[in-house]
């Protein structure tokens, strides 16, 4: 019984903690656009469109 005198206000100080953590990434914009990130990860990457520019010697049909 005694360590509920300890744990509970220790458990409230987590929950706290987390509710401000939340509202912390609500204000900062983390939950604004979801879809993009779904959508990112299918794209092609960066450095392939990067490389075919580097070298123009190799035809667009290749890329």
């Amino acid at each position: 019984m005694d360590s509920l005198y300890l744990l509970i206000p220790v458990a409230l100080v987590f929950v706290a903690a987390g509710i401000k953590l939340l509202l912390w990434a609500i204000d900062d914009g983390q939950y604004d656009d979801l879809d993009k990130e779904a959508w990112r990860i299918l794209a092609p990457e960066q450095d392939e469109h990067i490389k075919a520019e580097e070298n123009p010697d190799r035809s667009k049909d290749e890329s």
